[in-house]
């Protein structure tokens, strides 16, 4: 299937796409101020440049798009279907670079929560996304990640 637009229209629209200060990652940011966290921002001397990184809890928050890195089971999870070895060359890339900077975190002694875009996409995700973050910062627990569908099961 050949694609709706032109190459440079198709550049132009690639170029848009965001590493920081994406939607969902403004409203995290947001739900997370109010609840009393204070946080730093795409710290450069961590490895991935964490979207947030909360020293007081030794905790660092990666926002991640469901797409670009390939949250399994979601349904946003999709491939194109032009060019799909290139895609599936840059999907893996990504997903390995991500393990990659968690276990380099993680060897730091970093805490490491991985909030996936599909939990932040309406109004109670986000407040429970919230609340989930928030006993995870006072627990001592390694990890956590959040997506839409573990939210349904907490919610049950």
């Amino acid at each position: 299937m050949a694609d709706i637009v032109d190459r440079s229209t198709r550049s132009r629209m690639m170029s848009g796409i965001r590493g920081k200060d994406t939607r969902p990652e403004l409203l995290l940011r947001r739900e997370l101020h109010s609840r009393g966290f204070r946080y730093r921002l795409h710290a450069k001397h961590l490895p991935g440049r964490p979207d947030l990184i909360l020293s007081k809890y030794n905790a660092v928050i990666f926002v991640h798009g469901c797409f670009w890195h390939r949250h399994s089971g979601c349904r946003y999870t999709t491939t194109p279907a032009t060019r799909v070895q290139f895609w599936q060359a840059k999907f893996e890339a990504n997903v390995a670079r991500d393990l990659d900077v968690q276990q380099a975190l993680a060897s730091s002694g970093w805490r490491i929560a991985i909030i996936w875009e599909c939990a932040l996409r309406r109004s109670n995700q986000i407040e429970s996304t919230g609340r989930q973050i928030s006993t995870w910062l006072e627990s001592d627990a390694d990890t956590l990640e959040i997506g839409a569908l573990d939210l349904i099961k907490t919610n049950e």
